[in-house]
């Protein structure tokens, strides 16, 4: 049992209750934001100080305190949820997910769309305007697919500037589009990919403007002026102070936007950012801790929303970089040396369970027959020792250290880790980052021995947790045989795969997986592999969290949703 009184399996089957299957053919309702939380903020300024509250107007400010400020908010650059918190207020999607779903998807810029063989036919709206006043049409999403993926295309982002989502959300499955005309456009597809409709709802296939992509000199600099067809668009960037502020775009095609601005304002510390919602200074805050889900809970001023999340969080043991985590007795005393249920219990009390597959819960293909990696230290120093290393060996543990959902406090897990790994004999060296974003470059450049990382799904299907993060991406042939690891230099290699961990059964598996539209097919394959995953433990499986807000009173009630999918939806959000 944890420690308030809920038992992991009781969580997990609250938490699975619908597993998220692929629509192959649909069309949506009437949909706004893209995201998965809303809320508005008073009006005439909230008491802070730092000029967040509205102006001389009258006008309402929301403001959504977040725990770091990246400097870039161009969808096809960045592989950070901090960045999409921003974007998805400024930029739509062709689809996109439903505000308070778990992956129910629903319109977005397109009416209709069917995915049938290898081809995907979408009709787009009318009438929709970017904030730069261009008109949207097929050509822009054309341009958009193009700077992403296309190297012969003169306004191409670039090898080195996009991000690790340019391929498996587009790149790897989109052969052409084809928009010849403005409102009626298909994708050609290099094969049959189920989770393709889903993809177009992610954040990273969010559509720009065809006009502002061939007006750069400097594709780079869309970042920091970014123009979109969402309820906001951008107002300034204040690095100093660490602010995005975001204005409302009155020709806005769906539902609100209800106040006149949005700030997302940057708070490091977990307890003060939470003081600072149940104090009216900000409005909305995520990413909460043991502490601040407490005192969000008790507060008179504010209220914690919880919904089950779908997200993993997991120490990466890199087998590119460490020859000793390339033996699967070394990582398996790892995994059993590790108390993942002390790490659950005592640090992220209340709000997460321990995970043992990569696909949660909630997602299709999670398998029930896995249990987490039990406690051994006994059974670790055996391994070990088995492994050639009777007296242990040292390595860099690399951490964050913002607060995330699914690893809301990382130095006090990494203490705990290194506490846990050297009671084995092992000798923990931990490297702290205080930013996010020179983070994810150091783990995506493989510099790391073992890394703390975790995953938000993208789509709410399990090709988002077991292609995109488990398979290196690279042909099955450019792996030697007998060998279950490849090198970051390889052709082709995903850097969202952080163990280096190239097993190639599991990646026939999860391949075929993708090119099945039968949705109980796919689930056999997928808790096949997510079994493998964890008998051959490239990670640590860690924890799989709820998704928490704190929510300021000054926010009506029901006008903000909580999403495990996307988000935040501010879109809908209205102040008292």
């Amino acid at each position: 049992m944890s420690r308030d009184g809920v038992d992991r399996r009781d969580f997990l089957k609250t938490a699975g209750g619908a597993a998220a299957a692929v629509s192959i053919a649909g069309c949506g309702g009437n949909g706004g934001g893209n995201g998965n939380g809303n809320g508005d903020g008073g009006g005439g300024g909230n008491g802070n100080g730092n000029g967040d509250g509205g102006g001389d107007d009258g006008g309402q400010t929301l403001v959504y305190a977040r725990g770091d400020h990246p400097e870039n908010y161009d969808p096809q650059q960045t592989t950070s949820g901090e960045v999409a918190k921003v974007t998805n207020q400024m930029f739509d999607t062709l689809i996109q997910f439903e505000a308070g779903s778990g992956g129910a998807l629903e319109e977005g810029l397109a009416t209709d769309w069917s995915l049938e063989g290898q081809t995907v036919t979408l009709t787009l709206k009318e009438g929709i305007t970017f904030h730069n006043g261009e008109e949207f049409t097929a050509e822009d999403f054309r341009a958009t697919y193009r700077r992403f993926t296309d190297e012969e295309y003169e306004f191409y982002l670039g090898n080195d500037n996009r991000s690790g989502y340019g391929p498996f959300t587009l790149g790897d499955w989109v052969e052409s589009v084809d928009a010849g005309d403005d409102y009626e456009m298909e994708l050609s597809l290099t094969q049959k990919y189920a989770p393709m409709l889903r993809n177009l709802a992610m954040f990273a296939a969010a559509v720009l403007s065809k006009a502002q992509i061939e007006s750069l000199d400097n594709q780079i600099d869309l970042g920091t002026d970014p123009v979109g067809t969402g309820p906001f668009e951008f107002g300034s960037l204040n690095n100093s102070d660490q602010r995005v502020r975001l204005t409302a775009y009155d020709d806005f095609w769906g539902p609100g936007p209800n106040v006149d601005e949005v700030v997302f304002k940057t708070i490091q510390e977990n307890s003060t950012r939470v003081q600072d919602v149940i104090n009216g200074a900000s409005h909305i805050t995520d990413n909460l801790d043991a502490t601040g889900f407490q005192e969000a809970q008790d507060a008179d001023t504010a209220e914690l929303l919880r919904k089950n999340g779908i997200n993993q969080g997991y120490m990466a043991m890199n087998m590119a970089r460490r020859e000793e985590f390339r033996d699967r007795n070394v990582r398996l005393a790892v995994s059993y040396a590790v108390n993942t249920e002390a790490i659950v219990n005592d640090i992220y009390q209340g709000f997460a369970v321990q995970s043992d597959q990569p696909t949660p819960p909630d997602v299709l293909g999670h398998n029930d027959d896995i249990e987490p990696y039990p406690t051994d230290k006994e059974r670790a120093r055996t391994l070990l020792a088995e492994a050639g290393y009777p007296d242990g060996f040292e390595f860099e543990l690399a951490t964050f250290s913002n607060p995330r959902g699914y690893n809301p406090s990382p130095i006090q897990t990494a203490n705990q880790v290194k506490s846990h790994l050297e009671a084995i004999g092992l000798t923990v060296n931990i490297n702290q980052f205080e930013s996010f974003t020179p983070y994810l470059d150091y783990t995506a450049q493989g510099k790391h021995d073992a890394c703390f990382l975790g995953w938000y799904t993208d789509n709410a299907d399990p090709d988002n947790f077991l292609y995109v993060l488990c398979d290196p991406k690279v042909d099955l042939e450019d792996v030697p045989d007998g060998q279950d690891w490849v090198g970051f230099d390889t052709e082709g290699y995903s850097t969202l795969n952080v163990s280096g961990w190239a097993n190639t059964e599991f990646m026939e598996m999860v391949r075929s997986a993708q090119e099945s539209y039968d949705t109980d097919g796919r689930r056999s394959t997928y808790e096949e592999a997510n079994k493998l995953v964890h008998d051959e433990a490239p990670w640590v499986f860690i924890d799989y969290a709820e998704t928490l807000r704190a929510v300021n009173e000054q926010v009506v009630s029901d006008s903000y949703a909580v999403s495990s999918v996307g988000g935040p939806y501010l879109n809908t959000v209205e102040l008292q």
